[in-house]
């Protein structure tokens, strides 16, 4: 694994991970959820290892100031954690996800897969939705969220609107909140607020109704849709979650939906099988672009 470097067009420089090297003709993009990088998750980590000894290059994107880590005290066990994520731009996001794709095609991969997990679904899809160009191959939706049904169900979400808003106003939006966002990770008041108003990334309103579907229906590739059954953040049917999210693209017979029994939403101990599922997925895709 090496670190890469990645400008975007409005000057900031996003690092990413990568596995395998640019003499391969496959990259696979992998965008990253909320309070998700490649120091902290081991199944990005998982993804790249197996992919890249497998014939196809991953770049483990993380967008805006994803890259750095956080070290907080987590009270409730005693023990020091780790997060990512905790200072983000929504406003920023098809930029950023448009910057790892045009250094793909730069660096000479002529086969691009976007995939993303969990919110990083959420962002691929407004990239995928929204871009006039035809970089992408195929696509992998993993674990997306309803962002709209979330805040519902998620713990402390209306105390951190509140204390973000009331932070932002009072010019400290880059301070971390004091407790938890979302009962799991820490977070500045100007990115919790910045969430909370990310229209663009409401693109997939299965529970709440509340968003926009046009993005799903605009996406051109043919690609995956990959859930756990034991996902919390879907409602009580993941898979039928996912197949929802399907019928709103235009041509949903060209799709897959991929459901691994007893999954979560961040395959607790099922990384190595989700790896597996992904690397399936681009063999059945390509064929023989990988070295199997």
């Amino acid at each position: 694994m090496e670190i890469i470097k990645v400008r975007t067009k409005r000057g900031l420089e996003l690092r990413g991970a990568m596995f395998g090297n640019e003499s391969n003709d496959t990259v696979l993009i992998m965008l990253t959820g909320i309070c998700s990088n490649i120091f902290q998750n081991d199944l990005l980590y998982s993804t790249g290892k197996l992919l890249s000894q497998n014939g196809v290059s991953v770049i483990i994107a993380h967008a805006h100031d994803s890259f750095s880590c956080f070290a907080y005290t987590d009270y409730s066990i005693g023990k020091q954690r780790h997060a990512g994520v905790f200072n983000d731009d929504f406003d920023m996001v098809y930029e950023d996800v448009e910057s790892y794709v045009l250094w793909a095609k730069e660096h000479g991969f002529e086969n691009i897969i976007l995939a993303g997990h969990s919110l990083g679904s959420n962002k691929i899809i407004n990239y995928l939705g929204t871009t006039p160009d035809d970089f992408i191959d195929y696509f992998i939706v993993s674990c997306p969220i309803d962002i709209m049904h979330w805040w519902k169900v998620m713990p402390n979400i209306e105390n951190c609107f509140a204390t973000a808003k009331q932070w932002v106003e009072e010019g400290r939006g880059n301070d971390i909140l004091p407790f938890m966002f979302g009962g799991f990770s820490p977070m500045t008041a100007k990115s919790v607020l910045g969430f909370y108003n990310a229209d663009n990334l409401k693109n997939c309103p299965v529970i709440s109704k509340q968003g926009e579907t046009q993005s799903l229906y605009n996406i051109r590739p043919n690609g995956t849709f990959i859930i756990g059954s034991k996902d919390s953040v879907t409602g009580k049917n993941p898979k039928a979650f996912m197949e929802q999210l399907n019928l709103w693209t235009k041509s949903p017979e060209r799709n897959q939906v991929i459901e691994v029994e007893g999954a979560s939403h961040i395959f607790y101990g099922m990384h190595e099988v989700y790896a597996k599922v992904v690397l399936d997925c681009i063999k059945n895709h390509y064929r023989k672009v990988c070295n199997v």
